[in-house]
């Protein structure tokens, strides 16, 4: 049997999804999706909870995302919507932490924004949940303080794309294995944080996880 807690070290991609919350994009300036926005970040990017986020070289705005992630149990290829629930082992609170001023600047070029999302611990996780905690991830509250002040805070039933959504449309083009890790998306509050910067990010009643910038 797969021990899922070991998630980190058995999935092979994180599967993220942009501007799943509107006033997420509308804080960025950005256009609502009117169809997912699918990207990855590599999984050298995972930092277990109460490891530090360290800056990479030259980055000036360093912004925190706090999402709902959803680990993936087995094999999934064309789900369809209501078998959603069977190819979820558990759910995780993670950061997607994102070098804004990279990522600006790979957009005005026309580039990939790798580098932006991608870098060596820009994917803080919390420990895993087990499935059975959370009777139904469309209702469970995200939160993210920083340095003691709260900056996000939302309820996870405002995704614009739910998960058995985001599960199909995947599912169409690529496989998702045991251990994958979907990234749901992070509602509004995105600053920028500096070294020295205490982050605790959670859903409320449920699980919380620290970490610190370097």
């Amino acid at each position: 049997m797969v021990n899922f807690a070991n998630f980190r070290e058995i999935g092979r991609k994180i599967v993220c999804v942009g501007r799943n919350y509107k006033d997420h994009a509308i804080e960025l300036g950005n256009a609502i999706p009117k169809k997912p926005m699918i990207f990855l970040k590599a999984t050298s990017s995972y930092v277990a909870d109460g490891k530090p986020i360290v800056i990479p070289p030259g980055c000036e705005n360093l912004h925190q995302e706090v999402e709902l992630g959803v680990v993936i149990s087995k094999e999934a290829k064309n789900i369809q919507k209501d078998q959603w629930q069977d190819y979820v082992a558990g759910y995780v609170v993670a950061l997607d932490m994102t070098a804004r001023d990279f990522q600006n600047e790979a957009k005005k070029e026309g580039a990939p924004w790798f580098l932006a999302k991608s870098f060596d611990t820009s994917c803080p996780v919390s420990n895993f949940i087990e499935k059975s905690a959370i009777a139904d991830p469309h209702n469970v509250e995200l939160y993210c303080v920083i340095n003691g002040a709260e900056k996000q805070r939302s309820k996870t039933d405002v995704m614009i794309f739910d998960i058995p959504t985001l599960l199909e449309y995947i599912t169409k083009y690529t496989t998702l294995a045991p251990g994958d890790l979907l990234l749901t998306g992070t509602p509004a509050g995105v600053c920028r944080v500096l070294p020295g910067d205490v982050i605790e990010f959670g859903i409320t009643g449920i699980i919380k996880s620290n970490v610190t910038v370097q």
